[in-house]
């Protein structure tokens, strides 16, 4: 190995893939079936993608298992999971630069502030007093940590993301650009004429290797804390209201809202677009496709859908007039029922 190449038997070793073929040969990166190279290797997860090893010029493809075939122009890497061991080998290939220790000249960082030796701080962050800031994190150029903050062990804040006061973060997590956390949560009471903000006191809780990406929010707690809790993945653009709880790795896709004191289970896996009501229980397990919209609880766990699949614009048309008609036909049938039903009994039965 030098610097990042490894040859496959290296990369098999290092991942558990199992090895059909010679192993000498030198790895320099990680693409897609149709775009890799002669120093790549690939993956084939979705068999709709299959028709693509006949023309990859790839040196190894990790294929499954149970993936049957012969007379390959690569060597194969067997694995359980293709996806799970392609992406071991890419941070392998890719491991990112290693940030120096220290703060900048052009950080602004209170007297107050604990930050751990090893930690790395950006030109133009921000870190409040009351903060704590631990081994091995990053707070990158512009991010704001604001007083209060305690975060673990090798913690990532990307540039111009905030946390906000009293925000309180595991180890290993990660803040994307322009993420912000512990914001105000959305509480007003109404006086009649007009809106008064109820004061959000409570705060955000982050457990370990949690990823929170670009431009997502969540919202501090009203009275009791906003938690998130360890190992869950979200994507840009999620909008988290306060006092949500969402249990051990849960994953939640881009434009996804989740409405204040909802619940989520562990293991949940929640599309694109979709959107939970407040003040709802979802058990753990349950899946949500894309543009879902849950108005109450889910007690079992399962895939649950709603909305219309796409159709053609005239079909949509037709079928819009036949939306706005249901109510008058089910009233219709309900009386036809009941006159059948009359006739019969008066006929003898």
């Amino acid at each position: 190995m030098a610097g990042t190449r490894y040859t496959l038997a290296e990369l098999a070793r290092l991942t558990g893939a199992d090895l059909e073929g010679p192993g000498d040969a030198l790895i320099t990166g990680v693409a897609a079936l149709e775009t890799a190279g002669s120093s790549d290797v690939s993956f084939l997860a979705n068999r709709r993608y299959r028709h693509q090893l006949a023309d990859t010029h790839a040196a190894a493809v990790i294929l499954s298992r149970g993936e049957t075939g012969s007379g390959y122009d690569f060597t194969v890497l067997r694995a359980d999971n293709p996806y799970l061991v392609f992406a071991r080998m890419g941070w392998l290939l890719n491991p990112g630069p290693s940030p120096q220790p220290g703060i900048d000249p052009d950080a602004s960082v209170s007297a107050l502030a604990d930050i751990d030796a090893s930690a790395t701080i950006a030109p133009r962050a921000v870190i409040e007093a009351g903060a704590r800031v631990g081994p091995r994190c990053w707070i990158g150029p512009g991010a704001v940590v604001a007083a209060g903050v305690h975060m673990g062990t090798a913690c990532r804040i990307d540039a111009n993301a905030s946390v906000l006061a009293g925000s309180q973060l595991g180890d290993r997590v990660e803040i994307m650009s322009g993420a912000v956390i512990g914001s105000a949560g959305f509480g007003f009471a109404d006086a009649g004429d007009h809106w008064e903000a109820v004061p959000q006191l409570g705060r955000v809780l982050i457990g370990d290797d949690v990823s929170v990406g670009a431009n997502t929010t969540v919202d501090r707690g009203s009275q009791g804390d906003t938690r998130i809790s360890n190992g869950c993945k979200i994507d840009n653009l999620v909008q988290i209201a306060h006092n949500v709880q969402i249990g051990d790795h849960t994953v939640i896709a881009a434009n996804a809202g989740i409405s204040g004191s909802t619940r989520i289970g562990r293991y949940c896996r929640i599309a694109g677009g979709v959107g939970f009501a407040g003040h709802i229980d979802i058990a753990d397990g349950s899946t949500f496709t894309g543009m879902s919209m849950i108005t109450g609880s889910i007690h079992e766990s399962g895939v649950y859908s709603s909305g219309v699949p796409l159709m053609p614009t005239r079909e949509w048309r037709r079928s819009a007039v036949r939306f706005r008609q249901l109510d008058d036909m089910a009233r219709r049938l309900d009386t036809l029922e009941r006159i059948m039903t009359t006739t019969e009994d008066g006929d003898g039965r």
